[in-house]
């Protein structure tokens, strides 16, 4: 018995460590496109475009958010995300997108994905959000994911 929970004890022990190597070494987050909805607009009206996407090979430089509402029947925030392939063969696209509030509060996300798009192939998406929210929201692309398809 008192083998048990002794190897039970250096079974915890070991997880603990692992935990704390990998967050010790977790990359640091890139700084990635945002968009700010505008608040007196209507639904499907533009918003001004977003700075240019960042330079380079990484997914990141492929995804730009072209607009950012707030639908004023339901409240739920949306963006529009061009997706242009600039990598080195066909790829599926999976971009994650934050709605925040002026303080910095996350309210929602929502995701937009395109399959198998040709190099220099350009796709129009939408990231659904689908929690009410109140007033003035910003979109920001979180996370660009992509995988090489045949």
């Amino acid at each position: 018995m008192t083998l048990s929970v002794l190897g039970g004890l250096v079974l915890l022990g070991g997880c603990g460590a692992l935990v704390a190597v990998t967050v010790s070494h977790a990359p640091k987050p890139r700084t990635l496109p945002t968009i700010e909805a505008p608040q007196d607009k209507a639904p499907g009206k533009d918003a001004p475009t977003e700075e240019p996407a960042v330079e380079g090979k990484s997914p990141d430089a492929d995804v730009k958010l072209t607009k950012c509402v707030v639908d004023s029947l339901t409240t739920w925030p949306s963006a529009d995300v061009e997706i242009v392939n600039h990598g080195d063969s066909k790829a599926t696209y999976v971009v994650n997108v934050e709605f925040v509030d002026g303080s910095g509060t996350r309210l929602g996300e929502g995701l937009a994905a395109t399959n198998s798009l040709a190099v220099g192939q350009k796709a129009k998406e939408k990231a659904q959000g689908l929690v009410k929210v109140p007033g003035k929201v910003t979109c920001k692309v979180s996370k660009v994911t992509r995988y090489p398809t045949n």
